[in-house]
């Protein structure tokens, strides 16, 4: 699983290091909008380094999730530019989106796992669906569940897993394809703090591996305690409070 070397985030308003690799996503005066109602984000601007790390924190109804649909493309924004991958998404034909999609992981709320798959299959099926045999990932499925506790639950359903195990077997399914980014909607907000430290410690090692990760989180605890960067959204308009500054325009 080794990948690059980390690398720092970066910001509009930062200094630019002409010879830094170029964001693996950037927002310019982002806006989304649902129907005819308010404005979930209102001119987002921001850029994620390869191999960054960053919490995205906020109260409920601040965006996180908006933002987040946004990066793994299950939304369209009403205004301003997204580029991924060094690809603007506003003219990239609908062909090329399934290949920018297998390069970004996302571990959801609500897991999203099938009942009806057992957890080694729930693990692997991001391959079969891209086409892989079975022989071809089989030692690998099993390396990554042993890797996030779950070798002994291999055969095990769904069903018969606790919150945690849930958790952390949606973020091996995330991972098993080698993703660029990995996104996580609350990923701890099921589980007591002993998981959330665990789960914590699972996403710092993809990151130390290259994985780019992007955390939305109410735990202000683990973000404390994490030490890592923090981009925060209130109202719609995202923050930097290392800078006690809005990253976004009027």
């Amino acid at each position: 699983m080794s990948r690059n070397p980390r690398q720092t985030s970066s910001f509009p308003d930062a200094a630019h290091d002409a010879a830094a690799p170029a964001p693996v996503l950037s927002f310019a005066g982002v806006s989304m909008r649902y129907g005819r109602g308010q404005e979930t984000l209102r001119g987002v601007s921001f850029s994620l380094q390869p191999g960054s790390f960053h919490f995205l924190t906020g109260p409920s109804g601040a965006g996180k999730s908006t933002l987040l649909k946004l990066i793994y493309l299950a939304a369209r924004p009403s205004r301003g530019l997204i580029t991924l991958f060094g690809q603007d998404l506003a003219v990239l034909p609908p062909r090329q989106l399934p290949h920018l999609r297998r390069r970004i992981g996302v571990v959801f709320q609500e897991f999203r796992l099938l009942d009806h798959l057992s957890a080694f299959d729930n693990v692997a099926l991001p391959l079969r669906i891209a086409g892989k045999k079975p022989k071809a990932y089989r030692d690998d499925v099993a390396e990554l569940l042993s890797w996030v506790g779950l070798g002994p639950r291999l055969h095990a359903m769904p069903a018969t897993l606790s919150g945690g195990e849930k958790q952390r077997l949606a973020i091996a399914r995330a991972v098993v394809s080698g993703p660029d980014i990995l996104l996580a909607d609350e990923p701890t907000g099921n589980v007591d703090d002993e998981m959330a430290q665990r789960i914590l410690r699972l996403f710092v090692e993809l990151n130390r591996q290259g994985t780019t990760v992007l955390i939305a989180s109410h735990d202000r605890d683990l973000v404390a305690r994490s030490g890592m960067p923090e981009l925060r959204l209130e109202q719609g308009r995202l923050f930097d409070p290392a800078a006690d500054s809005r990253m976004t325009p009027e």
